[in-house]
């Protein structure tokens, strides 16, 4: 789900603050791009965030915000699927049941049973790392 929210970008001493005026959340920059691209990355986090709780990410408002004096009022760009797959790298605990005689050869080894696993499912799904 791509979507587009107004920012509201401020020159600061070291570049730029950013606000998000429909999330209320904040972030910097220190060139022009790297705030909208701070900006997309705060709203991609917050969304996914969001839910991942069971919430709804709020639609965008469809009109740039008033600024004040040397405020400058933009669109920052996300994909909150996309970003999810880039981002959510978080790790499930998983129960597996083996025979005895091979858990005792693995630890024997000193193997990793996670990443033994993760290895193996990766091959089997013909998937490389992100």
């Amino acid at each position: 789900m791509k979507l587009a929210y107004p920012i509201v970008l401020t020159p600061a001493e070291n570049g730029y603050s950013v606000y998000v005026p429909d999330l209320d959340i904040n972030t910097e920059g220190d060139s022009l791009a790297d705030a909208i691209a701070m900006a997309s990355d705060a709203i991609g986090l917050w969304g996914i965030t969001k839910q991942d709780m069971g919430d709804q990410i709020p639609a965008p408002s469809e009109t740039l915000p008033v600024c004040s004096s040397g405020e400058t009022a933009a669109y920052a760009l996300v994909d909150f699927d996309a970003y999810r797959r880039a981002n959510d790298m978080r790790t499930v605990r998983k129960n597996v049941t083996l025979q005895s005689w091979l858990n005792d050869m693995a630890e024997k080894a000193g193997m990793n049973f996670s990443q033994v696993l993760q290895e193996a499912l990766k091959q089997r799904l013909g998937v490389t790392d992100r």
